[in-house]
């Protein structure tokens, strides 16, 4: 039986995009934007209420998600209130300049309002590449458990985020598969 996984994000800047798109490669996920007043496309609601697993993506400014994302979690106050999301699989990443960037702030908003929805959270399953013969390029180098986090320089266009950041999200996409059949 196929599974459905919405990945509802905003991309400020095309980075947070093309992590969701790595997502989805791993997962075979439907992408799902919320644009940049904050809101989702015509049927973007429907698309969530169908969804086995939502994944939630943003990025981190100023130690949280963006404002576009938090009018999109406000708004799914409705879902919420009829718990239409209750025990569907969640998920979330995000992207942030810095190695830190209190991009675990991000996750755990991100994480709470999964709890709010009754939803059941996935992390990312993968040891963090933390020895001295690791480099950029490894699994999971940024090290997070909770989510997916990534990095993306403040000077460095959508093309120049790091390989090893893109095939963790394929990795984690592939995570978020496998947590969706071990609840079959």
């Amino acid at each position: 039986m196929s599974k459905k996984i919405v990945i509802v994000f905003h991309s400020g800047y095309g980075h947070t995009a093309r992590i969701a798109q790595a997502v989805a490669e791993g997962s075979g996920g439907v992408l799902l934007a919320i644009n940049a007043e904050g809101n989702l496309p015509e049927g973007g609601w429907e698309q969530l209420a169908e969804a086995d697993a939502i994944v939630f993506g943003s990025p981190t400014y100023m130690g949280g998600p963006s404002w576009q994302f938090k009018k999109f979690a406000d708004a799914s106050s409705k879902p919420w209130f009829t718990q239409v999301w209750k025990n569907k699989l969640a998920a979330g990443f995000t992207n942030s300049a810095t190695m830190n960037g209190d991009k675990l702030s991000t996750l755990h908003y991100l994480f709470t309002l999964s709890q709010q929805h009754s939803m059941l959270w996935i992390g990312t399953g993968m040891m963090p590449s933390n020895s001295k013969a690791a480099v950029r390029d490894d699994l999971n180098f940024v090290g997070s458990f909770s989510g997916l986090m990534t990095v993306s320089p403040s000077d460095a266009g959508v093309e120049e985020i790091p390989a090893g950041d893109l095939a963790t999200a394929r990795a984690f996409g592939q995570r978020i598969v496998e947590g969706l059949a071990r609840l079959v």
